[in-house]
């Protein structure tokens, strides 16, 4: 784990979580701290699981050196890749006492074995017995359905979805009612406890089950507070795609790690933001050209 600079009192301290996922985790990091540090407001450190047995046994993070931690690792292609019992208890206390967790896009599809994960990301990526799935109705109301009804967790195509507020929240100040975002993937039948647990958007599955599902929701477990989306895709050998050059996305990675920090936001919304028809795509070079030390004109 990084050292924390303790001399920027200003700024905000994160911590991301990375080291295994099916999805691309070392670009996922590189390009989250870049849009979070970009603003000025956050200091970004990385901790690393490892890989190796023993060395991932022995891991553990400061968590409460953070007002936020982003949980970006996700073990759905190898549960063996489990955190030790004792970091599981840090990260679960870290939260009860009133710590900020952002569930980065596949890191609710890891650690169904783990009873207080569940009850912290409220809904994830699990089979049709476990848990409860909220969906939307036609006329925007939540469907509640019981474990073992309808399917496991799945999605169809990735496609540009068009994001529809159902609950106002500090996060979705000032946006509009709907809005479009790049490349994004709609769950289906997102499973878990679903306790405690507000849904912000929800999305129609134009390319699976033609049926409306929740794209964004939060949590409150004990003093804390989580935040829980399947946007932020970032597979393999995709370098800076569409979905995270989305401002709408972008916009709300800020604003919610600053809401888990501090229950507020200020950062403002963009003129550019996503509208109902079109997505809003900020230039690739913006993060291409700073990886390699190339100004950006």
């Amino acid at each position: 784990m990084g050292n924390l600079v303790v001399q920027d009192t200003n700024k905000i301290p994160v911590l991301i979580v990375d080291g295994f996922s099916n999805h691309d985790w070392k670009q996922t990091t590189k390009v989250t701290k870049w849009i979070l540090e970009e603003t000025g407001m956050f200091l970004v450190d990385v901790s690393t699981i490892p890989i190796d047995s023993v060395q991932r046994l022995a891991w553990r993070a400061d968590f409460d050196k953070y007002a936020v931690v982003i949980q970006s690792s996700n073990n759905i292609w190898d549960p063996k890749l489990k955190w030790s019992p004792e970091a599981e208890k840090d990260l679960e206390d870290y939260v009860e006492n009133g710590g900020g967790l952002f569930i980065l896009h596949s890191a609710n599809n890891a650690f169904s074995h783990w009873p207080a994960y569940n009850q912290m990301i409220g809904m994830g990526w699990r089979n049709k017995s476990y848990g409860y799935s909220l969906e939307i109705s036609k006329d925007g109301k939540i469907i509640r359905h019981a474990p073992g009804e309808g399917e496991d967790t799945g999605h169809g195509d990735r496609f540009d979805a068009l994001i529809q507020i159902i609950n106002r929240h500090p996060i979705n100040r000032d946006y509009p009612d709907q809005w479009k975002t790049a490349n994004t993937e709609v769950y289906y039948f997102p499973r878990g406890p679903a306790e405690n647990l507000t849904v912000l958007s929800y999305a129609y599955d134009s390319t699976g089950t033609q049926r409306k599902w929740p794209i964004e929701w939060v949590v409150n477990y004990g003093k804390g507070r989580v935040y829980n989306s399947s946007m932020g895709h970032l597979w393999k050998d995709e370098i800076y795609p569409p979905a995270f050059r989305c401002i709408g996305f972008q916009t709300t990675i800020i604003r919610v790690t600053e809401w888990l920090a501090t229950g507020e936001t200020t950062y403002p919304l963009p003129g550019n933001f996503p509208t109902k028809d079109n997505v809003s795509l900020r230039n690739e070079r913006a993060f291409l050209n700073q990886e390699n030390n190339i100004p950006f004109q």
